[in-house]
């Protein structure tokens, strides 16, 4: 069961990726890796504050030793 409209100020993991640019395995993994936290929902189906996906898309990514760098404008 899909949220028709979650509550005001929250996202479900599908409308924070389309926020986000990103794919909805990549909300999981920030979740994973501690850089979004859920606010609410079920374990299937978690929600999400719109300023902590906006500050996890904002946030400094872990790298790994040989990965390469990418120089930003």
């Amino acid at each position: 069961m899909e949220y028709q409209l979650p509550p005001v100020g929250t996202l479900t993991t599908r409308l924070a990726a389309l926020n986000s640019g990103v794919q909805p395995a990549t909300i999981r993994d920030w979740v994973r890796r501690g850089l979004l936290t859920r606010c609410g929902g079920t374990p299937k189906r978690p929600l999400y504050r719109l300023t902590d996906v906006e500050a996890a898309r904002h946030a400094a990514k872990p790298t790994r030793n040989n990965q390469r760098h990418v120089k930003t404008a």
